[in-house]
């Protein structure tokens, strides 16, 4: 007991230095920081136990290892800085198999597909919707947006924690990227825009453990910071499934 004492406290010191030396509501305009500094905070919070810390799942330990910072600057953000929407000339798993990755990923989470032609543009399917728990019943044509393929770390919020200072190359990995993406309910997916896990989580709480998992997975691989807020949200959707395992695609 008197060893845990100790090490609160000394913790407490810790935080207190690092409060002296960045603000904890800053705003950074070009996403740069002291990344031992932050990574340290990040570690503070994750290690002091507590109801809050997500457990000792393999999620709750991969975000742990995530730096904490706040949120960077839009300037500079364009779709285009992430390379062309849904192009098969990418480095991802699938990458050059001559699809392109939305029907990579339509193929691959909807349910008795058919295509319109050859093995890659398909033209119908069911989607269990993760986001809603909707089943929904995709058609090539005028309503293709009902099912949409979402950045699952939406690319706005990837450029201002880490994205902005990624090769172009890498950017582009990142948004073909079958671990960063998912079919889901278009509405659904238009009412989340750039929100991060603190401003969006699905409907479907069923799902949420798996969504934050997910978020954490790419934001992990890409070397992308998460902000406090974003961490405290991760945090508590992760105590509901101490079990939560990490994706890999």
């Amino acid at each position: 007991m008197r060893r845990l004492q100790v090490v609160a406290v000394s913790a407490a010191v810790v935080m207190a230095g690092l409060a002296g030396c960045h603000p904890v509501n800053g705003t950074s305009s070009d996403g740069a920081g002291d990344a031992a500094t932050t990574r340290a905070t990040s570690t503070a919070g994750a290690t002091s136990g507590g109801s809050g810390d997500g457990g000792g799942s393999a999620a709750a330990k991969a975000l742990a290892g995530l730096t904490v910072h706040p949120k960077g600057s839009m300037t500079g953000y364009d779709r285009l800085k992430f390379g062309a929407a849904w192009t098969d000339n990418n480095n991802d798993p699938g990458g050059h198999n001559h699809c392109d990755t939305r029907d990579d990923i339509l193929a691959r989470d909807l349910t008795g597909v058919s295509y319109k032609s050859g093995h890659c543009t398909v033209a119908t399917g069911t989607l269990q919707d993760p986001y809603t728990g909707k089943t929904i019943h995709f058609v090539r044509g005028p309503d293709s947006t009902k099912v949409q393929i979402d950045h699952v770390v939406p690319l706005g919020d990837a450029w201002v924690t880490g994205a902005a200072q990624l090769s172009a190359t890498q950017r582009l990995d990142l948004a073909e990227d079958p671990l960063e993406l998912i079919a889901a309910d278009g509405p659904a997916n238009e009412a989340k825009g750039d929100g991060d896990a603190s401003e969006w989580l699905p409907a479907n709480t069923a799902y949420q453990c798996k969504y934050v998992a997910r978020q954490i997975a790419v934001k992990a691989k890409y070397k992308l910071w998460v902000t406090a807020a974003e961490r405290s949200a991760m945090q508590k959707v992760l105590t509901t499934c101490p079990d939560q395992t990490l994706p890999t695609e």
